[in-house]
């Protein structure tokens, strides 16, 4: 079988939600399936590493599909010419879009739909694509994966689609989020909080995110208990972030507040490790990885109530109401003044961590794969 792949997000030192689904998943799948072929599609020159196995060709086919206009390019003028070339017998395309000309039955995998909920948090002409087309790339997807019963649920209440189209394929997490010592933990610490302990936020910086409510239950929190806690923000700036960098400027605990920029995974992995506990505000996630990042290495995680992050967690985290910044600042003073409690919660995210894995996953979206060529 030669089953071509949307590659487009496998980007170097740049890997972020979609690029990691795709890593984790196809490196295992690949390897698993030697028998197989597989066609990995990139939109410019990419990494070899990123070519896990023999069995994998590589294809470049431009210009870097980055706007509107230039996806419906890629994927409906140049796709098709790739699925032809290479007689592929299937196409799967791990980004929320699929080619609405090609023949190919295609596998497509839909993470969530925030731009439905939330569209002043989505470029105008990115938002007016998507309300354009994501009905017809459901449509004419043959089968559609996605990462939580909260995301499946959220596609049948908005579209209509048949459940029996729909395989839920949960994300996970990198093995090699683990517990650090105390000798890292203090390392991280004088390294990025002046050695004090911290709160961690792990994501872009982007409206989305909901920073502006976490930095005002900050300050509340700061106010109410005149600690040394610091707040670290790991991730790029990723879109309308000026007018959070402004704020930030003339922002009253502005010294406790950290933000790290992209960091490099071994980085990621140690501090999150080595947080208090992570904070996580989104306020819509499919699945809501830096969740399961922070149970994994042992830290507590506080997050939004009534989203994916509840399906994935169980009773293993804090829940806040994400638009009330009074109730993120008292779910943080919570977590610092009951250590019973943040002992019980690392000791509960132990065990949901069993339940995920991305063997798990791989093996889910292959079976999804399976069912898209019949």
């Amino acid at each position: 079988m030669t089953i071509a792949v949307n590659t487009r997000f496998l980007l170097k030192d740049q890997l972020e939600g979609f690029g990691y689904f795709i890593y984790e998943t196809f490196s295992r799948i690949a390897a698993l399936h030697p028998g197989d072929n597989f066609i990995f599609i990139f939109d410019r020159p990419f990494d070899q590493r990123f070519i896990f196995s023999k069995n994998i060709t590589a294809v470049v086919i431009g210009p870097p599909a980055r706007h509107p206009l230039l996806w419906k390019y890629w994927f409906d003028v140049k796709i098709p010419g790739v699925l032809r070339k290479y007689k592929a017998d299937v196409f799967v395309s791990p980004d929320g879009y699929c080619s609405l000309t090609t023949k190919v039955p295609q596998c497509m995998v839909v993470h969530d739909l925030a731009f439905l909920h939330f569209p002043a948090y989505t470029k105008k002409s990115h938002l007016g694509y998507l309300k354009r087309n994501t009905p017809k790339f459901l449509e004419k997807a043959k089968m559609i994966a996605t990462v939580s019963e909260f995301s499946k649920n959220d596609l049948l209440t908005n579209y209509k689609i048949s459940p029996e189209k729909i395989s839920v394929v949960y994300s996970a997490v990198k093995e090699m989020f683990r517990p650090v010592d105390e000798s890292v933990k203090s390392e991280m610490k004088k390294k990025y909080s002046a050695g004090f302990d911290y709160f961690l936020f792990v994501g872009a910086i982007h409206p989305r995110k909901n920073l502006m409510n976490l930095l005002r239950a900050f300050a509340v929190f700061k106010k109410r208990l005149k600690s040394n806690f610091k707040l670290i923000l790991v991730g790029r700036l990723a879109w309308k972030y000026d007018t959070f960098l402004e704020k930030l400027k003339s922002y009253k605990y502005r010294e406790d507040v950290i933000m790290s920029g992209y960091l490099n995974e071994e980085e990621v992995v140690n501090i999150t490790a080595s947080a208090y506990a992570v904070v996580y505000p989104s306020v819509w996630e499919g699945f809501g990885v830096p969740v399961l990042e922070a149970m994994q290495s042992e830290v507590p995680a506080l997050t939004s109530a009534n989203s994916s992050m509840q399906e994935i967690a169980g009773d293993a985290a804090i829940y806040f109401d994400p638009n009330n910044h009074e109730d993120i600042a008292d779910k943080m003073m919570r977590i610092y003044k009951d250590e019973n409690l943040r002992k019980e919660l690392i000791e509960k995210g132990k065990i949901v961590c069993k339940n995920f894995s991305w063997g798990k996953t791989a093996e889910l979206l292959w079976d999804c794969i399976q069912k898209t060529v019949g």
